[in-house]
């Protein structure tokens, strides 16, 4: 049985912080030294598209061609971008209103649009979510902060992460969104895309051709 009472429990008040150990000294120091560099071979960039009101973004697989497609969910709409061009495809300015009646949180996917009509995709971002971290074969991505709230996006390959390989080896700082905050960043379930989505931006990278 259950006994209620009217007093809550009392809170302890926090000691000091805890200065930040020697190690990690040398990893915050690391990591904030590591410049922006190019995402080494085989990834190449193909596209940076500004996205005013960005909130998050998922992924796609055209049902004909078997291709990554991007999903961007923004304050003025979806839109559609192929994975491998980067070029917009679809867009919808004016998304049907939200069913109440859905069994899954409309903050979390939005339906699709052009190839994708009729599917829905799943949406992280601002609203919660989350993208694969990892690629199924080897490589990794990161987000970090060591000043923030500007945050950094890392790739690694086989295990390289900062504190086990050499920068522009096994690690790399490929992303540093300093103007703007950070909505997504991960792999499509492929592992041939690469997407990292800020409040006021997409970039993608891709390691596979048209």
């Amino acid at each position: 049985m259950t006994k209620w009472t009217k007093n809550a429990p009392s809170v302890e008040q926090p000691g000091p912080e805890a200065e930040l150990s020697p190690y990690q000294q040398a990893m915050r120091q690391r990591l904030l030294a590591a410049p922006v560099v190019p995402a080494p071979e085989p990834w190449q960039r193909i596209a940076y598209a500004p996205v005013g009101g960005l909130l998050g973004i998922g992924f796609a697989s055209h049902p004909g061609t078997g291709q990554d497609l991007v999903m961007v969910v923004s304050h003025d709409g979806h839109g559609l971008f192929d994975a491998v061009t980067g070029e917009k495809i679809a867009r919808d300015r004016d998304p049907d209103p939200e069913d109440d009646s859905r069994d899954v949180d409309p903050a979390l996917w939005c339906p699709g649009l052009g190839p994708v009509a009729g599917s829905r995709v799943r949406i992280a971002g601002l609203f919660g979510g989350g993208l694969h971290t990892t690629s199924g074969d080897g490589w990794k991505l990161e987000v970090v902060a060591p000043s923030w709230p500007n945050e950094r996006v890392l790739l690694s390959r086989d295990g390289g992460l900062p504190h086990s390989g050499p920068y522009g080896e096994r690690w790399w700082h490929i992303f540093h969104s300093h103007y703007s905050e950070l909505r997504a960043a991960g792999f499509s379930p492929s592992g041939q895309t690469l997407a990292v989505a800020t409040s006021s931006d997409l970039s993608l990278w891709t390691r596979r051709t048209v």
